[in-house]
């Protein structure tokens, strides 16, 4: 409601060129909140509310509008405009908004940044999408051993306008290796003893990543250290850069959209639901929708195959849905819950055999549980059934409380066996080097309805052919 009261006020600024207004918009408010107010406005009216701001909130500013709109600020202004503002950006976020643009703007945009910004983008988006290297900043406090405390606060705060977190300091060598880490705080504290070397004071066991490494794995280590920012280091312990809390959610919201994505067997989006064009959104739902058309059809040839068994015992086909569907759910849950343990670094794939023990023990619990429940439900739904077919009516026999025993041995077996697939495959994807929630749990149900007909239709030939 806010929104759309300011608007009007802010296009009326706009036409009647108010810029002492529009300065003293975007000064007042905090920046989220007022690249809020600017979501309606076109690139061009943006672009204008970011002129009249100060030169030291533009870059703050433009960084919370929606990435779609930076976009189209930079795509749609002059290169020679906006330069100096994309140069004001901290590098890793500078060299994502950069990969979004059209390549014809970048390469003329790039010779206008300055030389030390212009090398930074260059070297970071050389780093492959998805590693620690590309969502790093290199801007990090850097201080040298032979400081002492009132030195090392003297540096800080020489370079603290130019960096994003201060909380950590990071202590190198004269060849830039990484020696140690200082915090803010233990500077603070001792600032009475202002001679004391920092050495003295430093944590020598840091936890680093090196920029090769992929986010998903970084951001796991954050945040099981709770570390507010983690040092990227090359595999000479060279300090690169660091990756700050904000970038580590950013990166944990990416990867829980993605697995959500597969989990429901959707191809990731490149961008936002609302913004993703329908044939695209189309294709990458429709890609996966085929694969498991296919896999149905599967299920249609394999109830095909025991055709004469279903005229020879009709009641059988009662019970399809119920043993596609335990096995299905079952399924479902077992690689749900794996996928989130791996996730989280719980599971690895040497507790394989853990993992499989469990998830047998657990089908057979609850396969047991279910079969209770399927035995005496299906002896209450067969004492009132009677087939469709006269002729077949005319020569039907309820089937015995023995033969009904193949609907809970069946749920058993096939809940066993639809557990420990969604509780391996998941490891067996991460072993050949894909992400485990590709075997989403759609497709799990998928190979279990297979599964579970075959298994049915054999537990029903084998049991009732053994009391004919």
């Amino acid at each position: 409601m806010i929104n759309t009261l300011l608007l009007p006020e802010l296009r009326e600024m706009l036409t009647s060129g108010d810029t002492e207004g529009l300065r003293e918009f975007s000064s007042a408010l905090h920046p989220a909140r007022a690249a809020e107010f600017m979501e309606g406005l076109n690139p061009q009216e943006a672009w204008q509310v970011l002129q009249a701001a100060d030169s030291n909130r533009q870059a703050e500013l433009f960084g919370f509008l929606p990435d779609s709109m930076q976009v189209d600020i930079l795509e749609t202004v002059s290169p020679t405009e906006t330069s100096s503002l994309v140069a004001d950006l901290p590098a890793d976020d500078r060299v994502d908004l950069i990969s979004d643009v059209h390549p014809d703007v970048v390469e003329e945009m790039l010779p206008l940044l300055p030389a030390e910004e212009r090398r930074e983008t260059l070297r970071l988006m050389e780093f492959p999408e998805g590693t620690a290297g590309s969502v790093m900043t290199t801007e990090v406090a850097r201080l040298s051993e032979t400081l002492t405390v009132h030195q090392a606060l003297e540096a800080i705060a020489r370079q603290s306008e130019d960096l994003e977190t201060v909380y950590y300091n990071y202590i190198v060598d004269e060849d830039n290796r990484l020696r140690g880490l200082i915090s803010a705080r233990q500077l603070v504290t001792h600032f009475g003893k202002p001679n004391t070397k920092i050495t003295d004071l430093m944590q020598r066991d840091v936890v680093t990543v090196l920029a090769t490494d992929d986010q998903e794995t970084v951001a796991a280590k954050v945040a099981s250290f709770d570390f507010i920012a983690i040092p990227v280091v090359d595999d000479h312990q060279h300090l690169l850069g660091i990756i700050t809390h904000d970038d580590i959610i950013d990166v944990l919201r990416e990867e829980a959209t993605e697995d959500a994505h597969m989990a429901a067997a959707v191809d990731p989006l490149d961008d936002s639901y609302l913004e993703t064009h329908w044939f695209t959104l189309a294709w990458k739902r429709g890609m996966w929708l085929s694969i498991l058309f296919l896999g149905a059809l599967f299920t249609a040839f394999a109830l095909g195959e025991y055709q004469g068994e279903f005229e020879r015992v009709p009641w059988l086909v009662l019970f399809i849905p119920l043993v596609i569907s335990s096995g299905g759910n079952s399924g479902s849950q077992s690689a749900t819950l794996v996928i989130t343990a791996m996730t989280h670094g719980d599971v690895k794939l040497s507790d394989w055999w853990r993992v499989i023990k469990r998830e047998v023990w657990m089908g057979f619990c609850l396969g047991s549980m279910l079969a209770i429940g399927g035995y005496l439900c299906a002896m209450g739904i067969l004492s009132t059934f009677e087939p469709d077919d006269p002729q077949v009516a005319a020569t039907f026999q309820p089937p015995s409380w023995h033969e009904v025993l193949v609907v809970p041995i069946t749920l058993v077996l096939v809940v066993i066996c639809s557990t420990l697939c969604g509780g391996t495959l998941p490891m067996i994807f991460r072993r050949l080097g894909l992400d485990p929630a590709l075997m989403s749990n759609p497709f799990v149900a998928g190979i279990i309805d297979i599964a579970g007909i075959v298994i049915y239709m054999n537990v029903a030939a084998g049991l009732l052919s053994s009391m004919s």
